[in-house]
C-alpha cells in the first residue's frame, strides 16, 4: 500500500504472545455443558414417551378391531364363536371338535401378542360381553382389572 507521502508502508501480522498456547475448556465448563444437556434431556425424554405409550394403546385397540372381524367371519362360517380353551388360537388352527364349517385360518399370522409383550385374554361366554366374548390386553401397567386395560366392552360397564 502507498502513503500518501508515497512511502510504501510495509504491515506486518504479529503473533500476541502465548497465541501459541493451546486453549481448553476448564472443568466448570464442562460441567455447566453437561448440565444444560441433562437437563433438555428432562424435558424431552417424557414428551417422547408418552408418544411413545399412546401409539401402543392404539395398536392394542387396533388389533382388538382386527381379531373382532376375525372372530366374526370364525362365528360366521362355524356357528359359535371359540370357546374360551380353543381362545383365539382357533383364528389360526382348525379346532379338534365341532368347527365342521371352519374354512380358513382368519389371521394370517401366529396370533401375536399385546403391544407389551402380554397375551391378549379371551372369554367366551364373555363376563362383561354376556351375549358375546370378552377380548383385552392388560395394558402398560400389565395387571387384570386396572383402569388402563384396552377393553372390547365399555369402561363403564366395569
Amino acid at each position: 500500500m502507498k502513503s500518501l507521502s508515497g512511502n510504501k508502508k510495509r504491515y506486518v501480522c504479529r503473533q500476541q504472545p502465548g497465541a501459541t498456547e493451546v486453549s481448553a475448556f476448564t472443568l466448570i465448563e464442562l460441567l455447566l455443558v453437561l448440565v444444560i444437556l441433562a437437563t433438555l434431556a428432562a424435558v424431552v425424554t417424557p414428551k417422547f414417551t408418552k408418544r411413545s405409550e399412546q401409539a401402543r394403546i392404539t395398536a392394542a385397540k387396533t388389533q382388538i378391531s382386527q381379531f373382532e372381524v376375525a372372530l366374526d367371519a370364525f362365528e360366521i362360517d362355524v356357528g359359535r364363536y371359540p370357546t374360551t380353551p380353543e381362545g383365539l388360537r382357533a383364528l389360526v388352527e382348525k379346532p379338534a371338535t365341532d368347527a365342521d364349517g371352519w374354512l380358513q385360518p382368519y389371521i394370517k399370522r401366529d396370533v401375536p401378542k399385546d403391544p407389551w409383550g402380554n397375551e391378549y385374554v379371551y372369554r367366551y361366554p364373555g363376563q362383561y360381553n354376556e351375549d358375546g366374548y370378552d377380548l383385552y390386553s392388560l395394558g402398560p401397567d400389565r395387571k387384570l382389572g386396572s383402569d388402563d386395560d384396552i377393553t372390547n366392552w365399555s369402561q363403564e360397564r366395569r
